[in-house]
């Protein structure tokens, strides 16, 4: 049975005192044993949020981190750091990460790997821009992305630990919303090339997330598709539509 999973990404938003009021809010209208909430504020947060949900099933995300343990990495945070918190999930391959700070597929893979030896659950986005998508590269594009974002990642991973996310860049915040049949298709799609480089079993297994303006009026519709384990929720997640779709 794979884990449902619905995850609210805050990005650059909320100052500490803004998240706390948003949690107390939420927190006792999230009703649902159904599916795993996952909160992801940004790092000044992280700590507040922490102690908010500890007595919730609210689980505590992280937007990013970085590879190494420590050392003069001005302005990182370590995968140590996250576990302090109590961090259980961290977003890594964000299209922003990709497109505003050079991430590449070698940096994403890092910090999978380093995620892992720690027992957070990386959060892997995935997804191609529109033009990739036009000119019919969509497949090819995000197939080397989780190729790469896998490599040297052993298969019991793959059964609880590793959760794949696909955002097509061209529906992130510009609200419009792939259908549902181009993000099942596409989330199946991810799943035979998890079958082809592990086994069927293992692919059948993962969680696969949609993100790319999910909002209430679209949530069941999208939820309810054959190959979609939860989403990853943008600027839904910072108001009351966040409640909305986690009770779809």
């Amino acid at each position: 049975m794979r884990k449902k999973i619905i995850a609210g990404n805050w990005k650059m938003n909320y100052s500490v005192n803004r998240a706390e009021d948003f949690v107390n809010d939420i927190k006792d209208r999230i009703n649902t044993d159904e599916v795993e909430v996952v909160l992801c504020p940004n790092f000044v947060s992280l700590e507040r949020v922490s102690d908010l949900i500890e007595d919730t099933n609210i689980k505590l995300g992280a937007q990013n981190v970085y590879f190494e343990d420590k050392g003069a990495y001005t302005g990182e945070t370590s995968v140590d750091m996250l576990a302090a918190v109590n961090v259980k999930y961290c977003i890594v391959g964000h299209s922003e990460r990709r497109m505003y700070f050079n991430e590449t597929d070698e940096i994403v893979n890092k910090k999978v790997l380093k995620l892992l030896q720690k027992d957070i659950s990386p959060i892997i986005c995935v997804g191609e821009t529109l033009e990739q998508r036009d000119s019919s590269k969509h497949f090819d594009v995000v197939e080397n992305q989780v190729k790469n974002a896998l490599k040297d990642v052993d298969s019991i991973f793959l059964k609880n630990k590793i959760v794949i996310a696909y955002e097509p860049i061209w529906a992130i915040g510009t609200g419009v919303t792939a259908t549902d049949e181009q993000a099942n298709e596409m989330c199946k799609f991810i799943r035979e090339v998890v079958s082809k480089l592990y086994t069927k079993n293992v692919a059948d297994m993962v969680t696969i997330l949609y993100g790319g303006s999910v909002k209430p009026s679209n949530a069941k519709s999208i939820l309810e598709q054959s190959d979609i384990d939860g989403a990853l929720v943008g600027g839904a997640s910072l108001t009351n539509d966040f409640v909305a779709i986690v009770n779809y």
